[in-house]
């Protein structure tokens, strides 16, 4: 195949004009369920841009807690855009190829922002988990410029692994099938089809499954574990109940979101005993639905974020009212 030839020292490496992405070819309501994410992304960006800005403008909210909120509300709007745009077009003009170099920038992308929403969620519990386990020092122990560097921590090290995994994509050669069996440029499909050794990568893959996936999970798991403990010491049953009322939403988000990666990654990756489709249809889920869920289920329930946006819309209403009652 002539189009292709770059090479590299003494080794010629393939690198294709692009990939074509094949999925949801077997759903027969696929136009349905087009319709849906786009639903799904257009609430998903009114109401994580809506509670950015909030946070960002009210002075009040700058604290740990709302800065993890807010890191959480960035990565659902980037995490969303870098998918679901890509399926509408595919859906609307029918156009499922992917330019290479393109591809691995949507690779790197989403994966760079899947990982950052595992360790948000992790961050989130960790909040939860100062906040019952160590009420009265809470404020010394979670400050805003210790959060400030865990996020950062976060994001340098989901940044820097994508970006080196996406890097050495570049070694492989793609001298067979062209055709992603995902409805995005996904990691593990795309290095599968290369024709040289990618003993690299399926190793890469699984240290970046535990590390982002398996790792932060665990954390979460053991932090709910001892909330429950201190829970259940408490002698209260109103501040039980209380207390458990404030992780119920961000336990629905943690089951949302780990449960179809953890089926993937865990039966299809190291087993293969998941159809194709249906892990398409698993990862779309569980990358498109908990950034739309994030805001509506865990953050409007906020009391002090709910104020605000009430605030705002009131302050909203009244600036377009004006120049209508005058008229």
């Amino acid at each position: 195949m002539a189009f292709f030839g770059k090479s590299l020292n003494v080794s010629l490496l393939i690198h294709p004009p692009g990939f074509y992405l094949i999925a949801f070819e077997k759903f027969a309501s696929i136009n349905i369920y087009f319709i849906f994410l786009s639903f799904v992304y257009i609430i998903s960006m009114l109401f994580n841009v809506l509670l950015i800005y909030v946070i960002a403008s009210s002075h009040s909210l700058h604290s740990a807690k709302y800065v993890a909120i807010c890191n959480l509300a960035v990565i659902d709007v980037v995490l969303n855009s870098c998918t679901i745009p890509g399926m509408i077009k595919s859906f609307l003009v029918k156009d499922n190829f992917v330019a290479f170099d393109l591809c691995l920038v949507q690779m790197f992308t989403y994966y760079a922002f899947l990982s950052l929403e595992s360790f948000a969620l992790a961050i989130l519990a960790y909040d939860r988990l100062i906040a019952i386990c160590f009420p009265l020092r809470q404020h010394s122990i979670n400050t805003l410029r210790s959060m400030s560097c865990v996020v950062a921590v976060t994001w340098s090290y989901s940044i820097g692994m994508m970006l080196f995994a996406t890097l050495i994509m570049r070694r492989l050669s793609f001298c067979n099938s062209v055709q992603v069996f995902s409805y995005f440029c996904d990691y593990a499909p795309v290095f599968r089809l290369a024709c040289n050794d990618n003993t690299l990568h399926w190793s890469l893959a699984s240290i970046l499954s535990m590390t982002i996936i398996i790792g932060p999970f665990v954390f979460i798991i053991l932090s709910y574990s001892s909330i429950l403990v201190t829970v259940f010491r408490m002698k209260s049953v109103g501040s039980r109940v209380k207390a458990l009322t404030t992780c119920v939403e961000h336990l629905i988000l943690v089951t949302v979101f780990y449960v179809p990666l953890l089926t993937i990654f865990m039966i299809g990756f190291y087993m293969g005993l998941i159809d194709p489709d249906q892990r398409v249809l698993s990862l779309s889920l569980s990358s498109c639905i908990p950034p739309c869920l994030n805001p509506i289920i865990y953050s409007f329930k906020t009391k002090e974020i709910k104020l605000r946006a009430l605030a705002l819309f009131r302050h909203v209403t009244v600036t377009l009212a004006g120049p209508t009652a005058k008229q």
